[in-house]
């Protein structure tokens, strides 16, 4: 595990973006694996520039992104599907029957994660996978547990992640309950990782996730078992390393 300290939250974006951009100039047909939420926010911007300067192309790549709230439409303005399309799906030149979303309306929820899971494994795996990392210690959906769940499947949400996202909500009680998530094993899988962490709020997890013991009680600790992780934090979310 490499950790990267940025001076702030811009710094840590456009370190990130180099990564990508360094993967796609590198294999163009290259499996990205995407996040959601606030944090990779940046680096989309980044890669949106990039784009458009002509500097990234991705034209041949495919992504798969980490999870998606159970029972909302790819419509729904909160699904994950939707955030996508609008914070980079729509600006580059991906094709859309490349990028891939769970979709969290299948009638069959179980078949859902089966289907998700060997689509990624047929498309070889991501070669890179982006992460955020939840106040908790979390990693996509997968919460704090007795053990480390391997592949993609259903997960109800700890209120602690609830009240952190009932921020992108009207109210708390319209934030779904479950979701569908990438397991441990499918992150651990990528060929390579890079956790982005910003502001004092992640300090606390991210010392657990650098320092501490592996344990199932903070997904994230499991990172230092993967053979290429980098870590990049802003200057507050590394203060107590």
């Amino acid at each position: 595990m490499r950790v990267v300290t940025a001076r702030d939250y811009d710094q840590m974006s456009r370190k990130a973006a180099f990564i990508f951009a360094a993967q796609l100039l590198r294999k163009p047909d290259s499996v990205l694996g995407l996040a959601t939420g606030d944090t990779p926010k940046g680096l989309y911007r980044e890669l949106i520039r990039m784009h458009r300067e002509g500097d990234i192309d991705f034209s041949s790549a495919s992504s798969f992104n980490l999870d998606e709230y159970v029972g909302l439409r790819p419509d729904d303005p909160q699904s994950y599907r939707h955030y996508m399309r609008e914070q980079l799906f729509s600006h580059v030149n991906i094709r859309p029957e490349s990028t891939r979303v769970p979709d969290g309306t299948a009638g069959d929820l179980d078949a859902e994660c089966v289907r998700y899971e060997s689509a990624l494994r047929s498309a070889g795996g991501a070669d890179i996978q982006v992460l955020g990392l939840g106040t908790d210690g979390h990693i996509g959906f997968n919460e704090p547990d007795q053990e480390f769940p391997a592949a993609t499947h259903i997960v109800r949400l700890d209120e602690s992640t609830i009240e952190a996202n009932s921020r992108f909500f009207r109210s708390r009680e319209e934030v779904p309950t479950m979701a569908i998530t990438m397991g441990i094993g499918t992150i651990m899988s990528a060929r390579s990782i890079v956790l982005l962490a910003s502001g004092r709020s992640k300090a606390e997890p991210v010392r657990g996730m650098v320092r501490g013991p592996i344990t199932p009680r903070l997904p994230a600790s499991v990172l230092q078992l993967h053979p290429d992780v980098i870590v990049i934090l802003d200057e507050e979310a590394a203060s107590l390393l």
